[in-house]
């Protein structure tokens, strides 16, 4: 007796194996292209509010008229080294770092342009939803402190 399956099953399983491949391959890549940016900024917004503690420890007595440049070097120093680990490939510079004081406010500021985030990891686009992932213009990180 034979016991093969039915002609009409023989290409059940390509099928079903595409449809869940398809499924499979869009929630993987939707993982990795949105936890790539929140890295990102959990790592600037983590290097910019250190770049501020940092440059609380400028003594203002010491520092005298340069008191300013001095807390503005550091904070930039600061964020600089604490993004150190990014990968040549993402393009991030020192210019995307800016650091104001006005007196009594220091701020610090990480914007980075997503479009070299793009060059690394290329969007998606798909019919019906858009870019994957859809984000914004700019990655932007700021703190503050008022001394």
């Amino acid at each position: 007796m034979k016991t093969s399956l039915p002609r009409k099953q023989k290409g059940a399983a390509a099928i079903e194996f595409a449809l869940v491949f398809g499924i499979f391959f869009a929630v993987f890549y939707g993982l990795i292209s949105y936890s790539l940016p929140m890295l990102l900024m959990q790592s600037f917004n983590q290097a910019a509010a250190e770049a501020v503690r940092q440059a609380m420890a400028v003594d203002p007595v010491a520092a005298g008229t340069a008191y300013g440049t001095q807390v503005t070097d550091r904070a930039k120093t600061t964020a600089i080294l604490q993004l150190n680990w990014i990968p040549p490939s993402f393009q991030f510079t020192d210019d995307l770092i800016t650091a104001t004081y006005n007196g009594s406010t220091l701020t610090v500021t990480i914007k980075y342009p997503t479009s070299r985030l793009y060059s690394v990891f290329p969007a998606l686009v798909v019919p019906g939803i858009g870019t994957v992932p859809n984000l914004p213009a700019n990655l932007t990180a700021i703190s503050s402190l008022q001394f």
